[in-house]
C-alpha cells in the first residue's frame, strides 16, 4: 500500500510564485510569515500526513465506526492520531492568537488542509467542521461565548459540527422544522431532528459544540425565519468545566458508500424537554452566519468542484499510474505527475492541479488583500476545458460520499 506523499514542490511553487509573501507579511499579525517559515510548516505537515494520517486511511475505512447505545466509537488508531494532531498544534494553525491560535495566513493553512484531505479525508472532516464553527463564533458570537468555547475548540479539546439537514428538508432550508423556544434566562430550548451530521457524535474529545439551524418561536416561514444556535453536547459551567449532559443524542449512524471512518449521524434534540442552546448573532439573520460556515466547508469539501477533498482524492491514484489509468478508463502509460505529455506541453491534469491549488489559496482569508489577484490570475491561466470537466467529477465524488450536515 502506497502512502500519501504531499506535492510539496507544487505547493511551494504556489506560495513563492503566485503569492506576494512580502506584502502578505505586512498585514496585521502576519509579520513573521516568511518563505522559510512557510516551507518549514509545509514540510512538517507533509510528514504528519504521510506517517500518521495516511496509514489509517484504509484500515479506518475497512473498520468504520460503531454505534453503541447512543455513543459512536471511532476506528482503531483514530483517537491517538487526533490527540497528536491537537497536541502538535495543527488545529490552531490559522486560528486567532487571542484564543490560543497561531494566526498563520489562510493561504498557508489551505495548502496544509489539502494534505489532510489527500492523506485521510475521513479524518480531515472533523477539524474542517471545527474550524467552520470557530469562524462562526469568531464572526458573530458574544464576548462570553468566544471566551467560553473558542480556547477549547482552537486547542482541539472540543470539536464542532454543522447541523442543517432534516429528514423532510434536504437542500431546502426553508423547510427546517427544528424549533427553538426562548427561556427566561435568555437561552433557548431546541426540539427536532437532524440528519447527515458529520462527526455529530464520537469519542475523540470531551465535548462537541453543535451549530444548529433552527426556527425561533414565532418566526416566519421560509429561510428568513431561521437562526443559528450553539448547542453543546455537555453544558459548560461558569468556571469552564463540563456540566450536565445536554438533551442531544445520536440515534444512529448512516451506512455510506465511502469514508466509513467518518461518523455521519442522526441527531435528536429535545427528546427529554429540550436541548439547551444559545443564539449566535441575532434571530433571523437571513443565513448570514450559516453561509460563512458553509462557504468554508464548501471550499474544503469540493462542493464548488475545486475544493481540497474533491481535488486531492486523485493524488492517491497518481502514486500508482497503472491503477490510475484503470480507474479513469484510459491509458496514461508510465508517465507520472510532472512528466511532459506527448504533445510536449504540460498535461491537462497538471494544469488542473495548479488551478486547484491556486484557487484554494486565493480563497484563503489571509490572502484577501495580498496576492489574491495574482492567485486568481494563476487560476485562470492554468484552467483548461479538461479541468472544467474534472470539476464535475469532483461534484459527483461529493455526492457519492454524502452530505456534511
Amino acid at each position: 500500500m502506497h502512502e500519501y506523499q504531499a506535492p510539496l514542490t507544487d505547493m511551494k511553487f504556489v506560495l513563492r510564485e503566485l503569492v506576494d509573501l512580502k506584502r502578505l507579511a505586512q498585514l496585521p499579525g502576519f509579520g513573521e510569515m516568511t518563505p522559510d517559515v512557510a516551507d518549514a510548516v509545509l514540510d512538517e505537515a507533509a510528514k504528519f500526513a504521510g506517517a500518521v494520517l495516511s496509514p489509517l486511511n484504509r484500515s479506518g475505512d475497512l473498520e468504520g465506526v460503531r454505534w453503541q447505545d447512543g455513543a459512536v466509537l471511532t476506528a482503531a488508531g483514530w483517537k491517538q492520531a487526533y490527540d497528536r494532531f491537537a497536541a502538535d498544534g495543527w488545529n490552531a494553525l490559522s486560528c486567532p492568537v487571542d484564543f490560543g491560535g497561531q494566526n498563520l495566513p489562510r493561504v498557508l493553512s489551505a495548502l496544509i488542509e489539502e494534505m489532510w484531505n489527500g492523506a485521510n479525508v475521513a479524518f480531515a472532516l472533523c477539524p474542517m467542521l471545527t474550524r467552520g464553527a470557530i469562524d462562526a463564533l469568531e464572526l458573530r458570537g458574544t464576548k462570553l461565548q468566544r471566551e467560553t468555547y473558542l480556547p477549547k475548540m482552537v486547542a482541539g479539546e472540543w470539536t464542532g459540527t454543522m447541523n442543517l439537514t432534516e429528514p423532510q428538508a434536504g437542500s431546502d432550508l426553508s423547510a427546517v422544522r427544528t424549533r427553538a423556544v426562548r427561556t427566561d434566562d435568555g437561552r433557548y430550548l431546541l426540539t427536532g431532528q437532524k440528519i447527515f451530521i458529520t462527526y455529530g457524535e464520537h469519542d475523540l474529545t470531551g465535548n462537541i459544540v453543535h451549530m444548529v439551524l433552527a426556527r425561533a418561536a414565532g418566526a416566519p416561514e421560509g429561510v428568513k425565519g431561521t437562526s443559528l444556535f450553539l448547542v453543546p453536547k455537555y453544558l459548560v459551567n461558569a468556571d469552564g468545566s463540563l456540566g450536565a449532559r445536554n438533551d442531544v443524542h445520536c440515534l444512529s449512524v448512516e451506512h455510506k458508500l465511502g469514508i466509513h471512518a467518518s461518523p455521519t449521524c442522526v441527531l435528536a434534540f429535545g427528546q427529554n424537554g429540550g436541548a439547551i442552546g444559545e443564539l449566535i448573532g441575532e434571530e433571523k439573520p437571513r443565513l448570514g452566519v450559516y453561509v460563512h460556515h458553509d462557504e468554508r466547508r464548501a471550499l474544503l469539501s469540493g462542493d464548488r468542484g475545486r475544493g481540497s477533498v474533491g481535488a486531492r482524492i486523485p493524488d492517491r491514484f497518481e502514486l500508482c499510474p497503472r491503477a490510475h489509468s484503470r480507474h479513469r478508463g484510459r491509458d496514461t502509460g508510465r508517465r507520472t505527475r510532472g512528466d511532459p505529455a506527448p504533445s510536449g506541453r504540460a498535461s491537462d491534469a497538471d494544469a488542473h492541479e495548479v488551478s486547484d491549488r491556486s484557487d484554494a489559496g486565493a480563497r484563503g482569508r489571509g490572502c484577501r488583500v495580498a496576492g489574491h489577484r495574482a492567485l486568481a490570475s494563476g487560476c485562470r491561466a492554468a484552467r483548461t476545458a479538461s479541468s472544467i470537466r474534472r470539476s464535475d467529477d469532483s461534484r459527483r465524488q461529493g455526492m457519492v460520499h454524502g452530505k456534511l450536515g
